[in-house]
């Protein structure tokens, strides 16, 4: 997918020590995957595939370029440069152009395995959450009538809501 003009704008207002790695690992995730669409999303260029967010860069690095992987955790494979940030959460950190080289196969096979996993999930049917019924040939969907009888009206009430609606029509008559 070509690069987004709205994150092209953003680059050119971009002023950091960090720029020149920010790109060149942004043509790494592009070439990775001519798929990934980018967004700006939280005031920061992010890496989308089939609708799953694969990264955002953290532009407020001075001394490193940051890209933060929020379901990093996921990513299957064994990536030596992810550092764990969280629960499911991992981040890069690149702090030159010749670490860039450095990180270059191990960014392309995390962009590759975050693809492979976004298309088996796309193919798989939804899960179905933990709350919801289960349906089987057994159950029934239709609610059942309550087992609990109402209690019958009593004359006092039924008498009551007689001569009311008798009163009723006596004075619209």
């Amino acid at each position: 997918m070509p690069k987004s003009p709205i994150i092209e704008h953003w680059f050119r207002g971009y002023e950091s020590p960090m720029k020149a790695v920010v790109l060149a690992m942004r043509e790494i995730l592009h070439d990775a995957d001519p798929r990934l669409e980018e967004q700006l999303k939280w005031q920061s260029p992010t890496f989308v595939l089939g609708g799953g967010h694969l990264a955002s860069f953290f532009p407020r690095s001075r001394d490193h370029a940051r890209l933060m992987f929020p379901l990093g955790a996921r990513i299957p494979g064994d990536y030596p440069h992810l550092e764990v940030s969280g629960d499911a959460s991992r981040v890069m950190r690149v702090r030159s152009l010749d670490e860039v080289e450095d990180v270059r196969a191990e960014l392309t096979a995390i962009v590759q395995a975050w693809a492979r996993l976004r298309l088996a999930e796309s193919e798989r049917p939804p899960a179905r959450s933990k709350s919801s019924p289960r349906s089987s040939p057994r159950s029934n969907p239709m609610p059942r009538p309550s087992t609990k009888s109402k209690p019958a009206p009593s004359a006092k009430s039924t008498s009551s809501a007689k001569s009311t609606s008798s009163a009723k029509s006596k004075s619209t008559s």
